[in-house]
């Protein structure tokens, strides 16, 4: 519903977006049928007065009614703020809530950046664990085969042994294998600044000769 005080501009206004055109002193009689007014006129006094909204309330059946006063002076007397499910906002509470929001938009912000911070940060440590992984895959294998190897010559040397007593052994070697590449993985996944691991991971080739078994296969 559109009300201007030249009804003309009312027409044209509510044709606009398919509404209907009231005169000016339709407005009270209207109140009982909307929700919402949005009010912005050039008028020196109040163009609704406690008196139009108290007189609509009990055929509203105490439905809520809003007002948004968005003229400069005012259109909406502010005490209709006292009457029961009536509630008026005007350019001041309008501009509460856009700073609020605006709060809530720049905590949320901060929010954001940390958990992109946090992503990056993660990111950038899992694209640098990448550059151990070769070498501690390498290190596990050279004691894998290493255990096997020796488990293979002392199944030889006791001249076989029962599927339980295998099953046996290799368990204990995985167990072993584990326990003994524990702190050297953790050693080279925790290193700090990629020179640190660059050099640890030189470190640790050079103590297992693993360079030399991937020359000699």
């Amino acid at each position: 519903m559109v009300a201007n005080r030249t009804f003309e501009h009312g027409v044209a206004l509510a044709k606009r977006f398919r509404g209907e055109a009231l005169r000016f002193e339709e407005i009270p009689d209207a109140l009982a049928h909307v929700d919402i007014i949005i009010s912005s006129t050039g008028s020196p006094d109040f163009v609704i007065v406690p008196s139009h909204v108290k007189s609509v309330m009990r055929s509203r059946r105490n439905r809520a009614l809003f007002f948004i006063d968005i003229a400069v002076p005012r259109d909406i007397d502010p005490d209709i703020n006292r009457i029961s499910n009536a509630y008026v906002y005007d350019i001041d509470d309008l501009k509460g809530v856009v700073d609020e929001n605006r709060e809530d938009r720049k905590r949320e912000a901060i929010k954001a950046l940390r958990l992109i911070d946090e992503a990056v940060i993660q990111f950038r440590s899992w694209i640098s664990s990448l550059e151990v992984v070769p070498t501690i895959v390498a290190l596990r294998t050279k004691v894998e085969a290493i255990a096997d190897a020796e488990i293979r010559k002392t199944i030889q040397q006791l001249g076989g042994l029962s599927e339980s007593q295998q099953a046996a052994l290799l368990r204990m070697k995985a167990a072993l294998t584990n326990k003994l590449l524990h702190y050297p993985t953790l050693f080279l996944k925790e290193s700090g600044s990629s020179a640190d691991k660059t050099g640890d991971i030189d470190t640790v080739r050079k103590l297992f000769h693993l360079d030399e078994d991937a020359q000699n296969k």
